[in-house]
């Protein structure tokens, strides 16, 4: 297994270009399913998650071809309806071929998902949605089975705005019959972005990025060519790093829209932000402000961004309050923050970071992908030596990680290869 070994106390200085956004990515991938035509993806990036959603693919019985520039699927007519148990157990993104099988074919069956230990994560509101469209649902032996003769529009509220449930049928009611409406749905540029890819292949899909999404059912969707919008998470990342370590980095291949909540929130710490067009540069030479965090579904701060931000206000000048409302388990990253000399506190949803004016390096744990992330912003910080194991989660989110920061001036390494590193990794830009 893995390892990063990170030397801290090094400000960044540079230029990285993001990556394609791994959550755009797993949704439109799941997508091409809707279609036997061919299918051809640009900007999507070589991470774990992405090579598991193209093995699923693979096994339903699409062809998968991939360059350094693009994906291409043909999903031809005969696919199998039932997904591999190993591969959904992997990651819980796999729960979206759902809708297209049920919307294509008229039934699926899949395993329920695994992933990251963030907290509860259930499909109910998928399933509900699925039999609103008109399916029958039935759950055994940890599997769930969707069928339907022929699904119908019908008008869905979901209890709470989930991200995948809102893709998910909004991927089914393309090819139902008559008009769907979502509402409550996730409002998340990663929606929008399928969205967008679905009616390039002939999808008609209004509201998408509000509140309400309209779907109007069409008879079939063909082939096209598309691009997944760049990673704000990772965009994000590395503007928190930039920060951490009083450096000046430009990142390239952003929509700024996507990161307005973390460039308000580091404002509000007192680090310089400055975007542009397609960029944003982070610089800072002083020690951050104390802030108040809450996460909240977009248009809020992301979740996903919680841990990171987190590892910039344990140096922070004051206390700081983090507040988790999207996950219910989503401070495993707390415990290995603090064995590196950070002083926080953890009230059920509520932590309160007691900045400290230096970070020490140790052996520490991913428990998961952003908390991963958390860790590196912090050993870049970090006196001495930080060693990170499972860094497998890492890999999960982030295209070559310790490449990108080396680019950078960081002095970290990786040591051991995992196999699905060695079959992801690429040249980075």
């Amino acid at each position: 297994m893995s390892q990063l070994i990170i030397r801290g106390g090094r400000p960044l200085h540079g230029e990285i270009t993001a990556q394609g956004a791994k959550n755009a990515a797993l949704p439109i991938l799941a997508a091409t399913l809707l279609t036997g035509e061919e299918v051809r993806l640009g900007q999507i990036p070589h991470l774990e998650d992405v090579h598991t959603m193209k093995l699923l693919l693979e096994y339903l019985g699409a062809k998968v071809t991939e360059n350094e520039d693009e994906v291409v699927v043909i999903a031809g007519e005969n696919l199998i309806h039932e997904a591999s148990y190993d591969l959904v157990s992997q990651m819980r993104a796999s729960f979206l071929v759902a809708g297209p099988l049920l919307a294509r074919f008229g039934k699926a069956i899949v395993p329920l998902p695994g992933g990251c230990a963030i907290g509860s994560r259930p499909v109910d509101l998928h399933l509900k949605g699925f039999q609103a469209l008109g399916a029958k649902v039935e759950m055994s032996h940890g599997a769930v089975a969707v069928q339907a003769d022929k699904l119908r529009g019908a008008d869905i509220y979901l209890d709470t705005p989930s991200v995948t449930a809102t893709e998910n049928i909004m991927m089914a009611a393309c090819l139902a019959e008559g008009t769907t409406v979502i509402e409550n749905a996730a409002e998340e540029p990663e929606i929008v972005d399928l969205a967008n890819f679905l009616n390039t292949m002939g999808a008609r899909i209004s509201g998408a990025g509000t509140h309400v999404i309209r779907i109007d059912g069409v008879r079939e969707l063909h082939g096209g060519q598309y691009e997944v919008i760049p990673d704000r998470i990772e965009v994000g990342t590395y503007m928190v790093a930039a920060a951490i370590t009083g450096g000046d980095v430009r990142i390239n291949n952003i929509v700024v829209e996507h990161v307005k909540p973390v460039i308000a929130k580091l404002r509000e710490a007192g680090v310089m932000v400055e975007p542009d067009v397609d960029s944003v540069t982070v610089w800072t030479n002083r020690r951050p402000k104390a802030i108040t965090v809450k996460t909240l579904p977009h248009p809020g701060f992301p979740t996903d961004m919680q841990a990171p931000i987190m590892a910039l206000l344990t140096i922070a000048r004051g206390t700081s309050t983090v507040v988790e409302t999207v996950f219910d388990n989503r401070f495993k990253h707390v415990r290995e923050l603090n064995r590196m000399g950070a002083n926080i506190v953890i009230d059920d949803r509520r932590a309160l970071v007691y900045g400290v004016k230096s970070l020490v390096g140790t052996r520490v744990e991913a428990t998961d992908l952003r908390a991963g992330a958390a860790l590196v912003v912090a050993g870049l910080k970090a006196e001495g030596e930080t060693i990170i194991d499972e860094v497998h989660h890492i890999d999960r989110g982030y295209v070559d990680i310790e490449k990108k920061l080396l680019s950078l001036g960081a002095d970290i390494e990786r040591k051991g290869n995992d196999p699905l590193y060695v079959k992801t990794q690429h040249k980075v830009n």
